[in-house]
């Protein structure tokens, strides 16, 4: 009996249910080496009659395993995409790629980025050529605002001596001060960091000591440990800041204050009151007595400065090395004895401030007294005065009144 070849040496016969997107089911039975392509076009013969006759529909059309739900490749053999007997394969057809933008959507959107992008440095000297120059000297500026602080500060010096009058005057001005005076010492004793002070002490440093390295070093605990290192063998070490005294000076204080008090009191009550008053003026400016920044200080000096030129220095830029340096190497303006000065009493600035009623009812007040004492050597506190409800509205009314003035 003949036999064909092909049947001889012919695979494995398997079994396939393939189904369409439509709905259509059917089994195709296939050998092991028959390539996808295949039998790609056997299923597209049995769903889609005609199909063949376009050579584009077996590129068209995609199988796919069920199971594993992997597109099957047509160069591959059904043996080589591991498929069994009985299995599920999907007639799927592709989806069209998305048609290429036609030339005029492509020039729209390219000039639409355009006109989203910033301009560059070539574009931007293109468009500002026909504009005049305007160059602002910076050093002018810088210099504008140097005579904007100092003629701030002549306006509180002057604002203080009416002040003092004003409060002079007040039958209760010597309470009025005791109280502000204990407010102060109140308000130093609260600037020291507590848990600051306690890491300083646990390291065996003495307690008056930690307190004057905080606040010479802005409550940092790395920057007063440093201080209190370096210092250990200076003699001056535990001096008093400016403006605070020693423990035995403050018992001899209040013993000469008690003393004071069991004297003749009737007789000459207010020549005491008077001069009481004086006292308390005074030792109130002298908490607020200027303190340079002693690691300024060091650093200018390492420059070659005298260290009354540094402290001038400082004081005059408020504590800012880099303006305090620039103060000494040029024209050395304003100088320290114009910080002193007062305004000119019968400016229009100075009489539209007195005018004010705001400021009137502020200038009664002693707090106003202790808010300009502040300012005047700390100025980096103005932001505090500013916001507070007291002496916030005069300050408010101060600067407004200046800055009208000034632009006429």
């Amino acid at each position: 009996m003949f036999v064909q070849e092909e049947k001889i040496f012919a695979g494995k016969v398997l079994r396939l249910h393939v189904c369409s997107a439509e709905g259509a089911e059917w089994l195709e039975e296939v050998s092991e080496d028959t390539t996808v392509e295949k039998l790609k076009e056997r299923c597209l013969k049995h769903c889609v009659p005609g199909s063949l006759e376009d050579p584009k529909s077996i590129t068209h059309h995609k199988l796919i395993h069920a199971t594993s739900e992997k597109v099957l490749t047509d160069r591959k053999t059904v043996l080589e995409e591991n498929i069994q007997d009985k299995d599920v394969l999907l007639l799927i057809k592709k989806r069209a790629p998305p048609p290429l933008p036609k030339m005029a959507d492509v020039s729209a959107e390219e000039k639409k980025k355009q006109e989203q992008k910033a301009p560059d440095k070539d574009a931007i000297l293109k468009a500002t050529a026909n504009l005049p120059s305007r160059s602002v000297d910076r050093t002018v500026a810088h210099h504008n605002m140097r005579d904007f602080q100092t003629e701030l500060r002549k306006i509180l010096v002057s604002l203080i001596e009416v002040a003092q009058k004003l409060l002079a005057l007040n039958p209760d001005a010597v309470e009025l001060f005791k109280k502000a005076n204990a407010m102060l010492d109140e308000d130093e004793e609260d600037r020291v960091d507590e848990i600051a002070l306690r890491q300083l002490t646990e390291m065996g440093f003495p307690e008056t000591r930690a307190v004057k390295a905080l606040r010479l070093n802005h409550m940092s605990v790395t920057q007063a440990m440093e201080w209190l290192i370096e210092h250990a063998e200076d003699p001056m070490v535990d001096a008093p800041l400016p403006g605070q005294t020693s423990p035995e000076a403050a018992a001899e204080a209040g013993a000469s204050s008690a003393e004071a008090s069991a004297g003749p009191g009737s007789e000459t009550g207010g020549e005491e009151a008077k001069d009481e008053l004086t006292e308390i003026f005074k030792k109130i400016r002298r908490k607020r007595e200027f303190r340079p920044d002693p690691r300024a200080v060091i650093a200018l000096m390492e420059m070659g400065f005298d260290e009354k030129e540094v402290i001038d220095a400082l004081r005059v830029n408020n504590n800012q090395q880099n303006a305090a340096c620039e103060w000494l190497l040029g024209d050395r303006k304003p100088s320290p004895e114009d910080l002193d000065k007062g305004i000119d009493t019968n400016s229009p600035l100075f009489q539209a401030i007195l005018e004010n009623p705001v400021v009137q009812l502020g200038l009664t007040n002693p707090k106003t007294l202790l808010a300009f004492e502040d300012m005047l050597e700390n100025p980096l506190n103005s932001t505090q005065w500013m916001n507070d409800p007291e002496t916030g509205p005069v300050m408010l009314q101060i600067s407004r009144i200046f800055q009208t003035l000034n632009r006429t």
